[in-house]
């Protein structure tokens, strides 16, 4: 998708505005890329240069025409010489004739603005709109003495959040329904970037912004609890119909060991040895939780009257009880219905599941 628009929003504690003189409109450049102020020639230059994708981003009702441009530029030195309440700079690249894009600071209210950017057509692709966004947060935090910047980005505008992250901005979240895009209403992500935030070219700064973007999957913690007849310990849950294994959601900072002792101490008053691991198993998407690694414990095998030394909690465990793999089926939900037997008839094997299913090794994949 073409670099053609992202949002940032900038802020700080109290209000640049207030400022009894204006300063003129700067220059800035990376040795290469210029931002400068819009002069009424480029105006010729640029406006044939707007497409279809900058209508959609922008939510325009069609593509810009030369007045639509001309208005704009008259509007954005009113607005500059409004305390700077808008900043435009035309993108410039050399050997270019004019404008290759542009980006903006728009204050929305005190101590608060946006951003947008732009790339026109012929020049996407060539990293135009990452190198203007950092020239512009260098100004941002410098002269308009901003600390925070947030961008908000359509989710399918894929080109946009690179140049987001790829400028050192942390995705922070979505906001559901966030924004209105050609009558329909859609979500927004949202990217910060901090002041004192290290810089994305040091090995803290890196891995800080990949931590935000990276996928976070649920860990989750269960345990296995046997009698001497094979059956399995499972839990009435006050939150739902099917019965469940002890354990539960890891915390973050915890490891998995610790998440399943941790719940057992919450939910049923008491703390096992685990003695290992009995299953690996994938969690697709379901029911609107999104997929998840599990963690199945061996939580030991014990004589039936070990279920008379716990002590559910009465909120979210109501009760527990045995049951043989006979008993299963309409008890507990799909998924333990499919992998509960295959762990009770092999407890000593460590199973690698994906829904509940084993992992089938197809022929090739491992050497030997």
């Amino acid at each position: 998708m073409p670099e053609v628009r992202g949002k940032l929003f900038l802020a700080r504690s109290g209000s640049v505005r207030g400022v009894t003189a204006v300063p003129p409109q700067p220059t800035l450049t990376d040795g290469e890329l210029t931002l400068r102020p819009w002069r009424d020639e480029d105006i010729d230059l640029a406006y044939g240069l707007a497409d279809d994708e900058m209508a959609r981003w922008f939510d325009f009702p069609g593509t810009p025409t030369r007045a639509n441009l001309a208005e704009g530029v008259e509007r954005w030195r009113a607005l500059y010489a409004d305390d700077r309440a808008v900043v435009n700079f035309v993108i410039e690249l050399p050997g270019q004739p004019g404008p290759v894009g542009n980006v903006e600071v728009r204050r929305i209210s005190p101590g608060v603005g946006s951003v947008s950017w732009t790339t026109y057509k012929p020049y996407r692709g060539q990293r135009v709109a990452r190198r203007a966004v950092r020239l512009l947060v260098v100004y941002a935090f410098g002269e308009l003495g901003l600390e925070r910047l947030q961008a908000e980005v359509d989710p399918e505008n894929r080109s946009s959040a690179r140049v987001a992250i790829r400028s050192g901005f942390r995705r922070e979240g979505l906001l559901r329904g966030g924004a209105v895009l050609q009558g329909e209403r859609r979500d927004v992500v949202v990217y910060g970037l901090r002041r004192e935030d290290p810089a994305v070219d040091t090995l803290s700064g890196w891995t800080a912004l990949m931590d935000s973007v990276l996928p976070k999957k649920r860990v989750i913690a269960h345990v296995v609890i046997r009698d001497t007849a094979n059956r399995v310990l499972l839990c009435k849950v006050s939150y739902k119909k099917d019965l469940e294994l002890p354990g539960g959601v890891v915390e973050p900072d915890e490891d998995p060991a610790s998440g399943a002792l941790r719940e057992m101490q919450e939910e049923l008053g008491t703390t096992l040895p685990l003695a290992g691991v009995l299953a690996i198993d994938w969690l697709p998407r379901w029911e609107g939780w999104g997929d998840a690694i599990e963690i199945l414990y061996d939580g030991g095998q014990y004589d039936a009257s070990f279920i008379e030394s716990l002590n559910p909690d009465g909120f979210e465990i109501l009760n527990v009880a045995w049951y043989s793999v006979e008993e299963l089926q309409g008890l507990v939900s799909p998924l333990n219905a499919r992998r509960l037997p295959l762990l009770l008839a092999e407890p000593g094997v460590l199973h690698n599941l994906s829904d509940g299913s084993p992992i089938k090794q197809r022929p090739g994949d491992l050497p030997g």
